[in-house]
Protein backbone atom coordinates (compact mmCIF):
# COMPACT_ATOMS: atom_id res chain seq x y z
CA UNK A 1 0.00 0.00 0.00
CA UNK A 2 2.82 2.61 0.81
CA UNK A 3 3.80 1.91 -3.32
CA UNK A 4 0.51 3.59 -4.11
CA UNK A 5 0.25 5.96 -1.62
CA UNK A 6 3.71 7.12 -3.14
CA UNK A 7 3.43 6.89 -6.92
CA UNK A 8 0.31 8.71 -7.33
CA UNK A 9 1.31 11.22 -10.03
CA UNK A 10 -1.77 13.37 -9.24
CA UNK A 11 -0.53 14.23 -5.57
CA UNK A 12 2.80 15.37 -6.64
CA UNK A 13 1.93 17.81 -9.03
CA UNK A 14 -0.81 19.01 -7.08
CA UNK A 15 2.38 19.68 -4.30
CA UNK A 16 4.67 21.22 -6.87
CA UNK A 17 1.83 23.35 -7.82
CA UNK A 18 0.58 24.37 -4.82
CA UNK A 19 1.20 28.06 -4.35
CA UNK A 20 -0.64 28.96 -7.39
CA UNK A 21 -1.56 32.78 -7.25
CA UNK A 22 -4.96 33.42 -6.36
CA UNK A 23 -7.67 35.72 -7.76
CA UNK A 24 -7.98 38.39 -4.82
CA UNK A 25 -11.19 40.74 -4.33
CA UNK A 26 -8.56 43.67 -5.45
CA UNK A 27 -7.02 41.90 -8.54
CA UNK A 28 -11.07 41.82 -9.60
CA UNK A 29 -11.60 45.45 -8.90
CA UNK A 30 -8.63 46.52 -10.37
CA UNK A 31 -9.60 44.83 -13.81
CA UNK A 32 -13.18 46.01 -13.74
CA UNK A 33 -12.16 49.20 -12.78
CA UNK A 34 -11.86 50.74 -16.33
CA UNK A 35 -12.67 54.60 -16.98
CA UNK A 36 -14.96 54.91 -19.63
CA UNK A 37 -14.21 57.06 -22.91
CA UNK A 38 -14.54 60.70 -22.61
CA UNK A 39 -17.48 60.63 -25.11
CA UNK A 40 -19.14 57.68 -23.59
CA UNK A 41 -19.24 59.52 -20.21
CA UNK A 42 -20.82 62.34 -21.56
CA UNK A 43 -23.71 61.21 -24.03
CA UNK A 44 -24.36 58.46 -22.11
CA UNK A 45 -24.15 59.57 -18.84
CA UNK A 46 -24.18 63.10 -18.48
CA UNK A 47 -26.47 63.77 -21.07
CA UNK A 48 -28.56 60.34 -21.28
CA UNK A 49 -28.87 58.81 -24.68
CA UNK A 50 -29.80 55.64 -25.04
CA UNK A 51 -28.07 52.56 -24.88
CA UNK A 52 -28.90 50.77 -28.00
CA UNK A 53 -27.65 54.25 -29.70
CA UNK A 54 -24.46 53.23 -27.88
CA UNK A 55 -24.64 49.17 -28.80
CA UNK A 56 -24.71 50.56 -32.78
CA UNK A 57 -22.05 52.81 -32.13
CA UNK A 58 -19.51 50.03 -31.03
CA UNK A 59 -20.38 47.57 -33.34
CA UNK A 60 -20.02 50.62 -36.65
CA UNK A 61 -16.38 50.86 -34.94
CA UNK A 62 -15.86 47.42 -34.68
CA UNK A 63 -16.76 47.30 -38.30
CA UNK A 64 -14.84 49.59 -39.47
CA UNK A 65 -11.86 48.50 -37.83
CA UNK A 66 -12.17 45.03 -39.59
CA UNK A 67 -13.01 46.91 -42.71
CA UNK A 68 -9.82 49.04 -42.40
CA UNK A 69 -7.88 45.97 -41.76
CA UNK A 70 -8.89 43.96 -44.80
CA UNK A 71 -8.61 46.86 -47.21
CA UNK A 72 -5.56 48.55 -46.39
CA UNK A 73 -4.10 48.42 -49.62
CA UNK A 74 -7.37 50.17 -51.31
CA UNK A 75 -7.99 52.96 -48.87
CA UNK A 76 -4.30 53.86 -49.24
CA UNK A 77 -4.45 54.11 -52.64
CA UNK A 78 -7.50 56.14 -52.49
CA UNK A 79 -6.88 58.76 -49.68
CA UNK A 80 -3.34 58.97 -51.67
CA UNK A 81 -5.77 59.94 -55.02
CA UNK A 82 -7.23 62.38 -52.85
CA UNK A 83 -4.54 63.81 -51.24
CA UNK A 84 -3.47 64.29 -54.91
CA UNK A 85 -6.67 65.91 -55.65
CA UNK A 86 -6.42 68.61 -53.75
CA UNK A 87 -3.30 69.26 -54.11
CA UNK A 88 -3.67 69.94 -57.75
CA UNK A 89 -6.89 72.00 -57.19
CA UNK A 90 -5.80 75.65 -56.62
CA UNK A 91 -3.14 74.75 -59.79
CA UNK A 92 -6.79 73.61 -61.70
CA UNK A 93 -8.25 76.83 -60.77
CA UNK A 94 -6.03 78.92 -61.56
CA UNK A 95 -5.79 77.77 -64.97
CA UNK A 96 -9.47 77.71 -65.44
CA UNK A 97 -9.44 81.84 -64.05
CA UNK A 98 -6.80 83.00 -66.55
CA UNK A 99 -8.39 80.77 -69.48
CA UNK A 100 -11.83 82.14 -68.70
CA UNK A 101 -10.11 85.79 -68.62
CA UNK A 102 -8.42 85.72 -71.71
CA UNK A 103 -11.54 84.57 -73.33
CA UNK A 104 -13.53 87.37 -71.57
CA UNK A 105 -10.74 89.78 -72.49
CA UNK A 106 -10.65 88.75 -76.21
CA UNK A 107 -14.34 89.13 -76.77
CA UNK A 108 -14.03 93.20 -74.89
CA UNK A 109 -11.04 93.91 -77.44
CA UNK A 110 -13.09 92.60 -80.23
CA UNK A 111 -16.48 94.19 -79.23
CA UNK A 112 -14.64 97.61 -78.25
CA UNK A 113 -12.12 98.14 -80.17
CA UNK A 114 -13.80 97.22 -83.59
CA UNK A 115 -10.07 96.41 -84.44
CA UNK A 116 -9.73 94.40 -87.96
CA UNK A 117 -6.25 94.11 -89.03
CA UNK A 118 -4.47 92.36 -85.89
CA UNK A 119 -3.86 88.64 -86.74
CA UNK A 120 -5.35 86.29 -83.93
CA UNK A 121 -1.95 85.65 -82.09
CA UNK A 122 -1.83 89.17 -81.66
CA UNK A 123 -5.12 89.45 -80.16
CA UNK A 124 -4.25 86.43 -77.73
CA UNK A 125 -0.97 88.50 -76.65
CA UNK A 126 -3.26 91.72 -75.80
CA UNK A 127 -5.58 89.66 -73.75
CA UNK A 128 -2.97 87.94 -72.10
CA UNK A 129 -1.38 91.54 -71.11
CA UNK A 130 -4.91 93.07 -70.16
CA UNK A 131 -5.62 89.94 -67.63
CA UNK A 132 -2.00 90.84 -66.33
CA UNK A 133 -3.16 94.16 -65.44
CA UNK A 134 -1.19 95.58 -68.50
CA UNK A 135 -2.15 98.72 -70.36
CA UNK A 136 -1.95 98.21 -74.08
CA UNK A 137 -5.42 97.71 -74.75
CA UNK A 138 -5.68 101.24 -73.91
CA UNK A 139 -2.94 102.70 -76.08
CA UNK A 140 -5.24 101.17 -79.31
CA UNK A 141 -6.76 103.48 -81.38
CA UNK A 142 -10.02 102.44 -82.86
CA UNK A 143 -9.59 101.81 -86.15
Amino acid sequence: MNKKETSNPKEIRDQNFAPKKMNTYGDSKRKSNKNLPWWVELLFVQIGLPDSLLIKILKTKKESKELIKNNQRSLISFLFLIVTLVYFYPVIKHAKNKLDCEAIAERYIIKNKNITQITKTELKMLSINFCYGGQEIYELKNL
